[in-house]
């Protein structure tokens, strides 16, 4: 019996995995600490006045309590800090410090290398083609039934 061929989540899980890998790799050898894949995540959504952790899970789709020990763990190592938030005397925002926001550059400026990559492997039509695609509004998730 033959395996199916992957469907497109799969496919998708796949290639994140893959510029995570490439991303974390990459950041370890030019000598920034090694961060978690959650870790990242975090990095990746947060503006720059500052996000508060409530934000931060609902955009990334995981809990307050993941993001809350993602985030002490990038404070420990001196990349993040929290700040009151100047709107809210209850609420605080997780933003960069200075030592965060360089090696944040440095992960966005390795992400274009590594697309760069792609582009090479695969063609730049078809990593134009996978932009174009994934940045369409999708609208809201469809609710199917199965007959």
């Amino acid at each position: 019996m033959t395996a199916p061929p992957p469907n497109l989540p799969q496919l998708l899980t796949d290639a994140k995995r893959w510029f995570d890998d490439a991303l974390l790799s990459s950041m370890q050898a030019a000598g920034e600490r090694p961060v978690t894949v959650a870790q990242a995540a975090v990095f990746a959504n947060l503006d720059a006045g500052g996000t508060s952790i409530s934000e931060l899970a609902r955009r990334i789709g995981t809990t307050r309590q993941s993001v809350h020990q993602a985030v002490h763990g990038l404070i420990g190592m001196g990349l993040l800090k929290q700040v009151p938030d100047p709107t809210s005397a209850r609420s605080r925002l997780v933003r960069t410090t200075p030592a965060g926001a360089r090696a944040h550059e440095r992960a966005l400026r390795m992400i274009a290398t590594i697309e760069g990559v792609l582009a090479e492997r695969i063609g730049a039509d078809a990593v134009n083609a996978l932009r174009d695609g994934l940045d369409c509004d999708r609208g809201d998730p469809p609710l199917v039934q199965d007959h």
